[in-house]
């Protein structure tokens, strides 16, 4: 039988925890993101309120892996924002039945999606030449 060791948080991990949630990200998602449980996370904001919140105490954290530490945070939330709009891209893209970018312009019927775009040219936006067909 192994004996578990509880995992220790700093006090800046703890804050920065909070500081999401209070910054409008849901309690699940900012605990996912960290990998911990969204009971504690509950626990800490909950201390927070009641100005008891404390860290681990037990090493003095420098001022790299603080850095670290929001930088992980930072991206955490890039990289939600950038999912939230790739999937907002393609469910538009989807409704308004156009193409999403890096698909070509010809359409499934083998005509340009976009011939006002062509009209004032020579060739259309796929590359088509209009006086040569």
């Amino acid at each position: 039988m192994t004996k578990t060791t509880r995992a220790r948080y700093t006090l800046d991990f703890k804050l920065e925890a909070v500081r999401l949630v209070k910054g409008g990200q849901s309690m699940a998602a900012t605990a996912k993101i960290l990998a911990i449980a969204e009971q504690t996370l509950h626990n800490w904001i909950k201390a927070d309120r009641e100005g008891k919140l404390q860290g681990a105490g037990s090493k003095p954290v420098s001022p790299e892996q603080m850095e670290i530490a929001r930088l992980r945070a930072e991206l955490a939330r890039v990289k939600m924002g950038r999912d939230i709009l790739g999937k907002a891209t393609a469910y538009f893209a989807k409704e308004r039945g156009g193409s999403t970018p890096g698909s070509s312009a010809i359409g499934s019927t083998g005509r340009c999606r976009w011939p006002a775009r062509c009209w004032a040219s020579s060739t259309c936006s796929a590359g088509r030449s209009w006086l040569g067909r």
